[in-house]
C-alpha cells in the first residue's frame, strides 16, 4: 500500500458525499466531544488528521461534520474531506478502524474480492462433507423413533397497551424551556465507557403553539459544566430535539440510573439562560 498523503487520484476513490447539508462542530469543546462518542479521540488536544486507507494508497483526511440517521436518530456518519477538497461519508467506527496498523489484512476492504456464494430461496445446498453424503446421513428416522408432537399451549392474549401518539418534532433548531431532572451515564458502544448525560423533565418547546415534550436528555458537555447545573434549575436555550432513547449505564451507581423513559435527545443546545 502507497502512503498519500498529499496526492489525490479522484478516479481511483469511491466517494460518498452527504446529503445536502449535514452538521457541523459549534466549537472545539464539541469536536472533542463528537470524537470521543466515536471513539476516534481521547486526548486533550483532538486529532486534526485521520488515516483513510483503501486498497490503492493511504492518506490523511480531515473531519468537517457528520451526518444523522436512524429510526430515531440514533446513528452517525462523519463527513471527511480529501486533501482534494472532495467531501466523503464514512462510518465512525470504519474510520477507526482504518486508524490501526494491521487494517487492510482481514478488512472489509477484501471482501470484494472473495467469492462468496449466495443461496437463493428454494436453492439446494450442496454439502462438503462427505459424512453427510453418505447413505446412512439420507437414512429417515422410523416413525417409531419420530417425537411425539407435543400439544400446543393456549396462551391467554392480554390486552394491548395503547401506545403515546408519535410527537411530530421540528427539524429545524428551536427554543426550548426545561428543568434538570437528574445527571446520568449512558453507555456509549463506541468507546466502550459511561458518558455524562443531564435529564432533563417539563420540556417544551416555546412557539406559537407550545409543544410538551416531557422528558429529554443531552450530552454533559463542557459547555454546559461551565453552568454549574444542579437539580431543579429552571433554563432556556436553543436546540435541535431528535426521537433517540436514554441507554442505560453500565456498571454504574443507583445515583446514575433513570427512574423513566426519556424518549428524546437535545442536540446542540445554546443561548443557555439559567433561572
Amino acid at each position: 500500500m502507497i502512503e498519500r498523503p498529499q496526492i489525490e487520484q479522484s478516479e481511483l476513490t469511491q466517494y460518498i458525499p452527504p446529503k445536502g447539508e449535514f452538521d457541523t462542530f459549534r466549537d472545539e469543546d464539541h469536536y472533542k466531544e463528537k470524537l470521543k462518542e466515536w471513539g476516534l479521540s481521547s486526548a486533550k488536544e483532538a486529532k486534526r488528521e485521520f488515516w483513510y486507507k483503501d486498497r490503492h494508497s493511504q492518506r490523511l483526511v480531515s473531519i468537517k461534520g457528520y451526518e444523522t440517521y436512524g429510526s430515531v436518530a440514533e446513528f452517525n456518519t462523519i463527513v471527511i474531506e480529501f486533501n482534494d477538497g472532495q467531501l466523503s461519508c464514512i462510518h465512525p467506527a470504519y474510520l477507526k478502524e482504518m486508524q490501526q496498523s494491521s487494517f487492510g489484512k482481514e478488512s472489509l476492504l477484501n471482501l470484494e474480492d472473495k467469492d462468496i456464494p449466495t443461496v437463493e430461496s428454494g436453492d439446494k445446498v450442496e454439502s462438503n462433507n462427505a459424512e453427510d453424503s453418505s447413505p446412512a446421513a439420507k437414512e429417515l428416522p422410523k416413525k417409531e423413533d419420530e417425537p411425539k408432537p407435543k400439544q400446543a399451549k393456549v396462551k391467554e392474549t392480554k390486552p394491548k397497551k395503547e401506545k403515546a401518539p408519535k410527537l411530530e418534532l421540528p427539524a429545524d433548531k428551536v427554543h426550548f424551556a426545561a428543568t434538570v431532572k437528574q445527571f446520568a451515564m449512558t453507555y456509549n458502544p463506541f468507546n466502550e465507557e459511561n458518558d455524562e448525560v443531564v435529564v432533563l423533565e417539563n420540556v417544551k418547546i416555546i412557539q406559537d403553539n407550545p409543544l410538551e415534550i416531557g422528558f429529554a436528555w443531552c450530552s454533559h458537555s463542557k459547555t454546559l459544566k461551565k453552568f454549574e447545573l444542579a437539580v431543579g434549575d429552571q433554563l432556556e436555550f436553543d436546540g435541535k430535539v431528535a426521537a433517540k432513547k436514554l441507554a442505560k449505564g453500565k456498571d454504574v451507581e443507583e445515583e446514575f440510573l433513570v427512574d423513566v423513559p426519556v424518549l428524546y435527545k437535545v442536540n446542540n443546545p445554546s443561548k443557555i439562560v439559567k433561572n
